[in-house]
């Protein structure tokens, strides 16, 4: 059964194809994704393997120096469920800047509180 290993530390320069070549050498490769941000398009320093022999890649290429890099190779974790980026309106949480309106002395009512 195939496994979908993490790759990380990559150069900006690694390919998908050079990836897969130092992969193969270790067992049959079914997938490599490197993961690139969607603005720029320029790679993010990491990616991903799949493939059926994932221990002996992991024993051989992890701590490896690859493209200049060394690399860090392991076993993929799954994706959290309700990972950071979701939900809540993106920055400040979707409060839009509230800072609450309470406490601190910013002019205003002055009045003595009462208890």
């Amino acid at each position: 059964m195939a496994k979908k290993l993490y790759v990380g530390n990559l150069s900006f320069g690694t390919t998908e194809d050079g990836l897969k070549q130092i992969f193969e050498q270790h067992g049959e490769v079914t997938s490599v994704k490197i993961i690139t941000d969607s603005m720029s398009g320029k790679s993010r320093g990491f990616g991903f393997v799949e493939m059926e022999n994932a221990d002996a890649a992991i024993e051989a290429l992890n701590n490896q120096q690859y493209d200049g890099r060394t690399l860090t190779v392991n076993v993929a974790r799954e994706k959290s469920e309700g990972g950071s980026r979701s939900g809540g309106g993106g920055f400040r949480g979707g409060r839009g800047g509230d800072r609450g309106g309470h406490g601190g002395s910013r002019g205003g009512d002055r009045r003595e509180q009462r208890w």
